[in-house]
């Protein structure tokens, strides 16, 4: 059995058997002008963090302070050009992946897969490409879009059992590379997962914003859910609120 933990964001904890990845790690209150609205995302012992996943340099999924809280000798699978930014910052056990390349973590298969999204960390940062990962281990297989559009080798994922989708973000309008709940159902379309999970929502807001209500916070996962069931998929969507945890299995 699989089981995951949605911290909030893109921050989620896998628990794969004895392997425990975390993905694009938020570990503090505030995260430049964003604070965290969500349940103390702490709450997963960082012990025992195998490895840390790294979709992409954008500061809300790739927090250099959270990073550093893991361990700097913690393994970070990055996108291959972003190994010297992670060096400079002094972690030391980085790997480095292209597009279709598969690292082996204690028995677990992690590929990196495409995104469309922009990789650069503004606003002067290094730029490298922005992925997502394909987890398979303990009978299960599970996809991490980290933040990504629509783009036209999606449909190559072959039904996952399990597909962690981005549904919204942190501001009140989405930039292009995302997905809004009507696009993310196009891809549960194109995906074909056993499960969809809505990731992205309900945990980061700009300070100056109103803290929203629990209902308001969840509304793009739940018009995800909605989207889906309107375009007739089999795909069954799971919606788990930021700090709860669910079992999975086939």
């Amino acid at each position: 059995m699989v089981r995951l933990t949605f911290l909030g964001h893109a921050t989620v904890c896998l628990r794969l058997g004895d392997v425990v990845l975390l993905t694009d790690p938020v570990l503090r209150p505030h995260l430049a002008f964003l604070r965290w609205t969500a349940p103390d995302q702490r709450s997963v012992p960082l012990a025992d963090v195998t490895a840390t996943l790294i979709s992409h340099l954008h500061h809300d999924h790739c927090d250099l302070p959270s990073l550093v809280a893991l361990g700097r000798d913690r393994t970070l699978l990055v996108p291959a050009a972003a190994e010297r930014f992670f060096r400079r910052h002094g972690f030391t056990a980085v790997v480095p992946m292209h597009e279709g390349e598969t690292q082996d973590i204690a028995g677990v298969a992690v590929t990196a897969t495409p995104a469309a999204h922009s990789g650069r960390r503004e606003p002067f940062g290094p730029r490298a490409e922005a992925m997502g990962f394909v987890v398979a281990g303990d009978r299960s297989r599970l996809y991490f879009a980290g933040d990504t559009d629509l783009f036209p080798a999606m449909s190559a994922l072959a039904s996952p059992d399990v597909a962690l989708l981005p549904v919204a973000g942190w501001g009140r309008t989405l930039g292009p590379g995302h997905l809004d709940p009507v696009r993310a159902a196009e891809a549960v379309r194109r995906i074909a997962p056993r499960i969809a999970i809505p990731i992205h929502w309900g945990a980061l807001q700009p300070v100056w914003h109103r803290r929203a209500e629990a209902d308001t916070a969840s509304a793009p996962a739940r018009t995800f859910d909605s989207e889906v069931r309107r375009g007739g998929s089999p795909t069954e969507v799971v919606v788990i609120r930021p700090g709860e945890t669910v079992g999975l299995s086939r």
